[in-house]
């Protein structure tokens, strides 16, 4: 990710250039500045890779900084933008490398980045497709995972599910992890687990500050179960908040938090607002949770033809996964044969029930994998980490502790 500052004195090209640069995921906007006298303070203070400069608002002003900083920081890369083509050659002059002719146009805009950064980062080929920009920007590490849960109805276990996957996933030392509730209404994922720091930022808050939203202000607003390390982005704390939350504030937070963390879970509501479908969206994987009674076996049938009908496809990223395997009150008499044949696909993986461990976990305020890391319901959840991130063979899981991780239960 390469971090960017723009100056420019006139607001209405300043915030067209914010809402384009928004839209590129391999660069970030690091800085803004109105005035061209103090954009020196800036680009001495975040030291962005790229600095991007308006012309047209003072051109003699603009030059005249240009070729200050040219002086001052010889390795950054300046790009101006201008009507006047003549004020763009005497930026080249001054020191600056690249241009920009107004308006500027998103492939136009891709392109100069290309070459800026491209230069000193080896930054590979840039795309849009569909309204959407294709990063190009090599990793240094593994790309993010974001993994996503959804429930086929209320109560089949999501949230338990989303916040224990996070925590084993998060107890490993080598993995940094970042659970998002967004069930904006009713989440309580906060209170699954007993994180301090009660009183930080919601969701909510990071909505409200959207335009001046960095990675500083982002880990602000998260709140960290320190036994496990893993970090709890909150829902609203008033259910009138939910309101100010939109698809682009959830696409936004997830791009950035893919930055600096290995693995984003995404505990969804049952609503299907607008944030839930960005959610899914941006998922590599989801999680459907369902349990062997019918209701939620046909809801799990009615959310696959909707998934599979959507612009992304994004059905094929489904993983449909029962909860409470082995318990009579909720079981229907319906066997995981017969539930696969009802909704048309495999089913990926099996948590057995174990209520007694689940209840006592939450009770005590701590995820399975610090408050009974041996129980086979633990165990389970351990193996289904493993399965997500290719580590283990895909089998659905345990339904007898006797058989392991990866036996399948009765059909």
């Amino acid at each position: 990710m390469q971090r960017v500052a723009i100056v420019d004195p006139t607001e209405s090209s300043r915030e067209t250039l914010r809402t384009l640069l928004l839209g590129v995921d391999f660069v970030w906007l690091e800085a803004e500045c109105a005035r061209y006298e103090y954009f020196f303070d800036v680009i001495a203070q975040s030291m962005p890779d790229l600095a991007i400069v308006s012309l047209d608002a003072d051109k003699q002003r603009a030059l005249h900084m240009i070729g200050q900083l040219a002086v001052e920081h010889p390795k950054l890369a300046i790009l101006t933008i201008s009507k006047d083509h003549q004020a763009l050659l005497l930026s080249l002059q001054r020191g600056a490398k690249y241009f920009l002719t107004e308006p500027v146009e998103l492939e136009d805009l891709l392109s100069a980045l290309r070459r800026a950064l491209g230069e000193n980062t080896g930054l590979q080929e840039t795309s849009v497709s569909n309204g959407q920009v294709s990063s190009v920007i090599p990793r240094q590490a593994a790309p993010s995972s974001v993994i996503a849960v959804l429930g086929s109805r209320g109560g089949v276990g999501t949230t338990t599910l989303a916040v224990n996957l996070a925590a084993t996933l998060a107890n490993d030392p080598n993995h940094a992890v970042a659970l998002l509730d967004l069930d904006l209404a009713l989440g309580d994922a906060d209170i699954a687990v007993e994180v301090q720091g009660m009183e930080n930022i919601s969701i909510a808050d990071l909505a409200r500050n959207i335009q001046r939203l960095d990675m500083n202000f982002l880990k602000r607003a998260l709140v960290k179960h320190e036994a496990t390390g893993l970090s709890i982005l909150r829902h609203p704390l008033e259910i009138q908040d939910m309101g100010v939350i939109h698809e682009s504030h959830v696409e936004r937070i997830v791009n950035l938090l893919k930055i600096s963390y290995t693995h984003l879970v995404l505990d969804l509501s049952k609503a299907f607002l607008p944030t839930d479908l960005m959610a899914l969206r941006m998922a590599d994987q989801i999680l459907l949770v369902a349990q062997l009674e019918l209701g939620s076996l046909r809801n799990v049938v009615r959310l696959n033809h909707l998934l599979n009908n959507t612009e992304e496809q994004l059905g094929e990223r489904v993983r449909v996964v029962v909860n409470r395997v082995g318990s009579e009150a909720v079981e229907e008499g319906i066997s995981l044969k017969k539930a696969e044949e009802v909704i048309g696909r495999p089913i990926f993986w099996q948590v057995p029930n174990d209520s007694k461990a689940v209840i006592a976990a939450r009770v005590a305020g701590q995820p399975m994998v610090k408050h009974n890391p041996k129980s086979k319901v633990q165990q389970n959840i351990q193996g289904l980490a493993l399965a997500l991130s290719g580590k283990a063979p895909v089998a659905a899981g345990a339904t007898d502790s006797k058989k392991g991780w990866f036996s399948f239960g009765k059909k």
